[in-house]
């Protein structure tokens, strides 16, 4: 790992769980839900605050009408509120702009999800058990490639996921092989498509594909192919850069595996670490807009937005396509989008099939909270 002046190096957490709340007004009444309107979000937000988070911030979207709230606080220090329009680290969110790049060049003829990983980045995937000449390209994007997780591998941990280590490391950064030499001195989980398992370095590849299938930088393509055209004007791959984009709060972790113990203010972090697994900048705004053009088909043909959502088991709670999961809430509704954990930040964006109701959660702490409990109240109204 290189050490490099003023580049700060993030702790992801896969899709991590993440002081009296302080609710701001909503943006403006967006029309009444089928559960009588927000009051049971606005509630599970205040809930999240009072467990523990420093703050959060929601919006909603419902056919054309916006509603948007938050509680707690952005600043521990000044005890400055949170912000509807904060920006945020989305972290594992950004697998789903990943896998839609993909399947857009699959869809121009430019590559096959049945390709190997060997035929895209020929002798990358090798060692410990890993080949890549019998992993494909959609077992890297529905996780069922087997292959380890660089953020679950002991050194990774050690360095980076303590509070000393945290401190010591946070102007670090690695180059995408650098991650991908950690997880392969690892074992795979198991044989390329005879499992699921979460793991963030299938999109540490899934990017480099892109980026040799296109000669140009996977942040470029996302923004040229989605940020662009979606006028995602809060949405950024930020690279190297280690703070947030104003207006922002700051973020907050405890840096340890308990809630309990100090607070750490992490928001300056190198999100190049987490390169196509976790490394992109949004805001609630722009990711309800995401969600709702891409399961409007506004982004993918259909055969491609089929595939998509042609999903594999996973987690007792959902089930995972490609970039996305379709989760089934308490009441029966389906939404379809991802979590995203990250040092300080805990987020998730989800939308209804049909994309007319989307919402997108953001809690700037990453100890506490449930974001699920949020979904639960505003699709369930419980």
């Amino acid at each position: 790992m290189k050490r490099r002046v003023r580049t700060t190096t993030l702790t992801v957490a896969t899709a991590a769980a993440l002081s009296a709340a302080l609710v701001t007004p909503a943006l403006a009444a967006a029309p009444a839900a089928a559960h009588g309107g927000h009051d049971a979000t606005r509630k599970a937000v205040r809930a999240a605050v009072a467990d523990g988070v420093p703050g959060a911030t929601v919006t909603v979207r419902r056919g054309h009408g916006t509603w948007a709230a938050t509680a707690g606080v952005g600043d521990l220090r000044t005890g400055e509120p949170r912000s509807v329009r904060d920006h945020y680290r989305v972290a594992s969110i950004s697998k789903t702009f990943v896998a839609t790049v993909v399947l857009q060049l699959e869809a121009e003829g430019r590559l096959s999800l049945d390709d190997t990983v060997e035929k895209w980045l020929p002798g990358v995937v090798r060692g410990n058990g890993h080949d890549g000449r019998r992993i494909t390209l959609r077992q890297l994007l529905d996780h069922t490639s087997g292959i380890f997780d660089y953020l679950r591998d002991t050194g990774f941990q050690q360095t980076y996921a303590t509070a000393e280590g945290f401190m010591k490391h946070r102007f670090d950064e690695a180059d995408p092989q650098d991650l991908l030499a950690l997880a392969l001195r690892n074992e795979p989980y198991f044989e390329p498509g005879e499992g699921w398992r979460y793991s963030n370095t299938n999109y540490v590849l899934a990017a480099q594909v892109i980026e040799k299938a296109t000669g140009h930088a996977y942040g470029d393509e996302i923004k040229r192919r989605i940020i662009d055209p979606l006028h995602l004007t809060s949405t950024s791959v930020p690279g190297r850069r280690t703070t947030l984009p104003k207006p922002s709060s700051r973020a907050y972790s405890k840096l340890a595996t308990t809630a309990t113990g100090p607070t750490y203010d992490v928001t300056e972090l190198n999100p190049r670490l987490a390169y196509g697994s976790g490394e992109m900048v949004s805001d609630s705004a722009d990711l309800i807009r995401f969600y709702s053009a891409l399961l409007r088909g506004r982004l993918l043909p259909p055969e491609q937005l089929k595939d998509m959502k042609t999903t594999v088991d996973a987690e007792d709670t959902y089930r995972y396509g490609l970039g996305i999961a379709d989760l089934e809430l308490s009441c029966g509704v389906h939404v379809w989008g991802h979590a995203g954990g990250i040092t300080g930040s805990n987020s998730m964006a989800v939308t209804t099939e049909d994309g007319r109701h989307s919402l997108a959660v953001n809690f700037n702490g990453d100890w506490s909270g449930d974001t699920g409990a949020v979904l639960e109240a505003e699709f369930c109204g419980r």
